[in-house]
């Protein structure tokens, strides 16, 4: 009977653990819709998938040290600027804060760093943010999100570098790194269709006839040259630029701009150092020194004895 009990409840835990990842919240909009719908997040163009449906292009930093050294974790942190005074409109055309995500991708072999290797500092930072690999081929590929923007504009990633000395496929090279960052909801789902959060545009020449302003959504009404009257719906907390009896031609804005997110990408590199390197460098410099202080040892020695032949 025990056996049964704990059977049931393991494939329960494991149904709601595929069901919110197949079927996400409404806020879970990225970057879950990428993973579902490509296979490799950048494109041969160098483009980042985020970018087909977050339409507005926004800033984003990268901040990594210019060399690291083989098995050690080291932090990238990606900066995702947003004002936290903007409100979106969400999928069910309530307005909300901006959530945050990113995609970064990095050299093959280089991976999320286990946490058993992270120090009590950096799980504290990690504590909300839930990194995970973009599928099981790109364990190189990391995607984070959404994280409220309300708590941070960053989001850090504990990297593990390879070691050269233990895994052939690697080298001590220059490699780059990729990083797209997005904030707040696309304008566009991945099969194709427009979400909410767009300007909302004329179905047809004529004039507004009539604005209906409801409980739960807004109408507008427009007559066109046929006489047909044409009704679209408006989001609630979406604002109306035009007016009763004001004449609209089609594909006109009917609204203001509701998006206040976007995406941006930007990419760097990174040197896996090798410590030999390091060694015989720090060698180098050390016989340098000892080399000048012996002869400027040597060239003082060298006046004293002249000086004294002198007085001789």
């Amino acid at each position: 009977m025990k056996k049964k009990l704990f059977k049931f409840l393991s494939n329960f835990f494991v149904f709601l653990t595929l069901n919110s990842y197949f079927n996400p919240l409404e806020t879970l909009a990225f970057p879950i819709y990428a993973q579902q719908s490509y296979e490799n997040p950048r494109e041969p163009n160098g483009k980042i998938v985020c970018a087909n449906c977050h339409l507005a292009q926004k800033p984003v930093e990268l901040e990594i040290p210019k060399s690291i050294l083989p098995n050690s974790v080291f932090e990238t942190i990606v900066k995702i600027p947003v004002n936290k005074e903007n409100k979106q409109i969400l999928s069910n055309g309530a307005k909300g804060d901006l959530n945050i995500g990113a995609v970064l991708i990095l050299p093959e072999e280089f991976k999320l760093a286990p946490k058993n290797r992270l120090t009590s500092k950096l799980q504290e930072d990690l504590k909300n943010s839930y990194i995970t690999p973009y599928n099981t081929k790109f364990e190189n590929i990391l995607v984070v999100g959404p994280i409220s923007s309300k708590k941070s504009d960053e989001i850090i990633f504990p990297i593990l570098s390879p070691d050269p000395e233990t895994n052939k496929n690697v080298f001590y090279l220059k490699y780059p790194i990729f990083v797209g960052g997005n904030r707040g909801r696309g304008q566009i789902y991945p099969n194709g269709e427009k979400t909410n959060n767009n300007i909302i545009t004329a179905l047809a020449t004529g004039k507004i006839s009539k604005i209906n302003y409801l409980d739960k959504t807004n109408e507008i009404q427009i007559l066109d040259k046929t006489g047909n009257i044409i009704t679209q719906s408006i989001p609630k907390n979406v604002d109306i630029i035009v007016k009763e009896n004001q004449s609209v031609n089609q594909d006109q804005s009917l609204t203001i701009n509701p998006n206040v997110g976007g995406f941006g990408q930007i990419e760097s590199e990174i040197v896996l150092q090798n410590p030999s390197r390091i060694y015989y460098y720090t060698l180098f410099c050390l016989i340098i020194v000892l080399t000048q202080s012996i002869f400027v040892l040597k060239k003082k020695q060298f006046e004293k004895v002249q000086l004294a032949e002198m007085d001789f």
